[in-house]
């Protein structure tokens, strides 16, 4: 056995390496095996990472640490009976490592025995209470559990111990909007700001949290002072740009959106932004360029196609804007306001029956807006489904039951139908709840007046439809 003492890790790993081709083998120290399985780890080589806890046992059998990365593997392989039974045994050796009930509750975790896991690592904290890692771990617990309030409590232990702690402090701040506590999460942002002046990812946090709020001007505030901690910090200048536009500052929100192309990679959104503010400030060929520059650098954002879709329609380039829209509809067909659009589009090109589809796909996939209704009725006159009409107004009556106009339309498909009885009776009711909207029964069917019945209530009309 030949005695291998090297300080640089990838020499040692290097060794280690040599020494599995060879016969040879070679002595390491104990700690050198720990960072040869964790390299191993690291890059997803778990057959290389057993070998050398294996060979690390062999000549270090009391290792501790070598049998807490052996439990590792057994979790990571699921073989979580031999990982508990490892760990029993190194609970009888080293019952106050805090390491073991991090293991026992990794395991827990992964079985979804989430406060089972919450109980082992507070054991974990008795033993050591200013680890910010169990406090992290326990808060990720209690995540998985939706228990947002006692999530905060951890994550706040954990930026309190150590303010660079940053995944903590995202986690913290989204602890704060489930808990539906912007005040609170504004209140403790200054706080932390306070304290740690240049700490551009909490005024960026806070920044977005005056966003959310409406206080745009204290918003802009927050992320100037990001970006004076941090002026490379893309994300700052992106949210900024927001705050602008919100405030129609359309040529100062462009120059945000600028700056991050300026440092880092080009993307899709600061495109799609800018061509949004051409098209405020009416640059509607800037507007396009840009557009067409978000769908060239990301085909699949379908935000791009809708507002090219848009563009398009505004300008009566009706055959660009159904191009686009379906673009749009073939990345995300179950989007309800992209069939409305599309519907819209239809409409204008008096192609009906693709109208009746789309208006049914928007109202199926849920926008039951009371327009969508009253225009794909509309779209049903032109195509005199009536007896369809029948039923599409029955779903809009159950949805809008105090909506005259759609009482009125159903006494009038009822009357064209052939179905007089009901017809009176639905005018009827139409008529007693609001007696003045009775018009638009005439505009959709005035032949309603060849019946006995209805002609007493359009005296007023008579000469007009003689």
């Amino acid at each position: 056995m030949h005695s291998e003492s090297n300080k640089s890790p990838q020499n040692t790993i290097h060794k280690f390496e040599s020494m599995l081709k060879t016969d040879d083998v070679y002595f390491f120290d104990a700690e050198d095996f720990e960072d040869i399985v964790h390299h191993y780890l690291n890059n997803g080589k778990i057959l290389l990472s057993k070998k050398a806890v294996k060979l690390g046992l062999e000549q270090h059998p009391h290792s501790i640490e070598l049998k807490l990365l052996q439990v590792e593997l057994h979790v990571f392989e699921d073989e979580f009976e031999k990982a508990l039974q490892l760990l029993e045994e190194l609970e009888s050796l080293e019952p106050l490592n805090e390491d073991l009930y991090i293991q026992k509750a990794n395991i827990c975790s992964k079985q979804d025995q989430h406060e089972e896991a919450v109980k082992l690592l507070e054991k974990a904290l008795q033993i050591d209470d200013n680890n910010f890692d169990i406090h992290a771990l326990i808060g990720m617990e209690y995540l998985f559990i939706d228990d947002y309030y006692h999530a905060k409590i951890h994550f706040l232990k954990c930026v309190e111990i150590d303010p660079t702690d940053y995944g903590s402090l995202y986690n913290l701040v989204y602890c704060f909007e489930f808990l539906n506590d912007q005040k609170g999460a504004i209140r403790f942002l200054n706080e932390f700001v306070e304290q740690n002046p240049y700490c551009e990812v909490a005024w960026h946090q806070l920044g977005k949290m005056y966003l959310d709020t409406s206080m745009l001007k204290e918003a802009l505030v927050a992320f100037d002072f990001a970006i004076i901690s941090d002026d490379r910090f893309v994300g700052a200048y992106f949210e900024k740009g927001r705050v602008l536009e919100k405030l129609h500052k359309y040529n100062e929100a462009i120059i945000c959106y600028e700056t991050t192309l300026e440092i880092d990679q080009p993307t899709a959104f600061a495109y799609l932004r800018m061509g949004q503010c051409h098209q405020k400030l009416n640059n509607l060929v800037l507007a396009k360029q840009y557009y067409y520059k978000t769908i060239h650098e990301d085909p699949l954002l379908d935000k791009g196609w809708i507002a090219l879709t848009q563009l398009y329609f505004e300008q009566k380039n009706l055959v660009k804007a159904e191009e686009y829209i379906h673009k749009a509809l073939n990345i995300d067909n179950n989007n309800p306001e992209y069939w409305k659009n599309a519907a819209v589009i239809y409409i204008e090109n008096k192609d009906w029956h693709q109208a009746d589809f789309a208006f049914r796909r928007c109202i199926d996939l849920g926008d039951l807006n009371k327009e969508n209704w009253f225009n794909w009725i509309l779209v049903l006159l032109h195509l005199k489904d009536y007896y369809e009409l029948i039923s599409v107004l029955e779903r809009a009556i159950d949805l809008y039951p105090n909506e005259v106009d759609f009482t009125y339309l159903q006494a009038g498909v009822l009357s064209k139908t052939g179905h007089m009885t009901k017809s009176k009776h639905t005018f009827e009711k139409a008529w007693n709840t609001d007696p003045q909207k009775k018009s638009i029964v005439l505009e959709y069917f005035p032949e309603i007046l060849n019946n006995a019945w209805a002609q007493p209530y359009f005296i007023p009309f008579d000469n007009s439809h003689q």
